[in-house]
């Protein structure tokens, strides 16, 4: 789509292709967004583990712009092309911090290695990076519990981002498959249990007579 003109040092929010390409360049300063910051990625990290063990931390709240009457409409509610909801401003520098957006990691990888030396503190972020990651991925491992009481078994994705769904769809693939097949063996061994209960039901019926 169409971007604005650039005045620099005016900051200017562009599609992400068009700013790394200048920044290659060197003709631009990419401003991160605040949740790569160290502290938001700490804050993140400490939710993930000491407030909310089971779930995610929550996604940055659904953009919306106020008009002179005190109304609030979605983003891009009104233009004739509607933005899909992973891009939309959660990614930019005006992104609030200690929410991770739904592509947070594609992002963050980008941006570290295309413009490392405008994050703030990079050696660290990537570290809470690797942290976040690993325990993230070990909640989504041990959130397929869940499924265990049968088929019917909901499992909450709600923060989950796009390249952990990506990397974890085969193994909660695997789970369900699995979960089913349990059911199923179950279903049939109760139908075989109650079908023989019937059969020595009716021989007890012959051998009284009745």
């Amino acid at each position: 789509g169409p971007t604005c003109q650039l005045r620099p040092p005016r900051r200017s929010d562009v599609p992400l292709w068009l700013a790394l390409l200048l920044k290659k360049q060197r003709r631009a300063n990419i401003v991160p967004p605040p949740w790569l910051h160290p502290d938001s990625l700490r804050d993140v990290i400490r939710h993930e583990t000491k407030v909310d063990t089971k779930g995610w931390a929550p996604p940055p709240p659904p953009p919306s712009r106020g008009d002179s009457r005190g109304n609030a409409t979605s983003f891009g509610a009104d233009d004739e092309v509607p933005l899909s909801a992973p891009f939309l401003p959660s990614c930019t520098a005006n992104s609030p911090s200690g929410a991770l957006p739904y592509h947070w990691y594609e992002l963050a990888e980008m941006l570290l290695a295309h413009a490392g030396d405008d994050v703030a503190s990079a050696a660290e972020v990537r570290s809470l990076l690797r942290d976040l990651q690993e325990v993230r991925a070990a909640k989504m491992r041990s959130s397929t519990a869940q499924l265990e009481n049968g088929v019917d078994g909901v499992m909450s994705l709600r923060g989950v981002g796009a390249m952990e769904l990506a990397e974890s769809r085969g193994f909660v693939t695997g789970v369900v498959e699995g979960v089913r097949k349990i059911a199923a063996s179950g279903e049939a061994s109760r139908r075989e249990e109650e079908g023989r209960m019937g059969v020595e039901e009716e021989q007890s019926d012959d051998e009284m007579g009745l």
